[in-house]
């Protein structure tokens, strides 16, 4: 017999952690730093999900989805520093802690 939940689980696991980086990029580029309490959030939510749900590939799947969104509270930190030494596009919409700096 052969078993596909690891592949999938694998997949999944891709999947998701390819999908957190243009999230964590537009989350930084609309809300700024201020958006990790949704990562924050989201996470936990992820954690509650892996405990209660009884199939593991399920279970699994949402164990990764919360810790790539645990991950991604430090992610969004450091696109904002990837921003500032010009790696990725400002929002011009928006004033940057380093902005401030300049001024006085």
């Amino acid at each position: 017999m052969i078993h596909f939940e690891g592949l999938i689980i694998g997949i999944a696991t891709f999947l998701v952690i390819g999908l957190f980086h243009p999230v964590v990029v537009k989350a930084e580029y609309y809300w700024g730093t201020r958006c990790w309490w949704l990562f924050l959030a989201f996470g936990i939510a992820g954690v509650v999900a892996a405990l209660f749900i009884e199939q593991v590939m399920w279970s699994a799947i949402c164990g990764v989805f919360a810790f790539s969104s645990f991950w991604s509270i430090k992610e969004v930190f450091e696109q904002e520093e990837r921003i500032r030494k010009g790696w990725f596009p400002r929002n011009p919409r928006r004033t940057y802690p380093w902005d401030k700096e300049k001024k006085g």
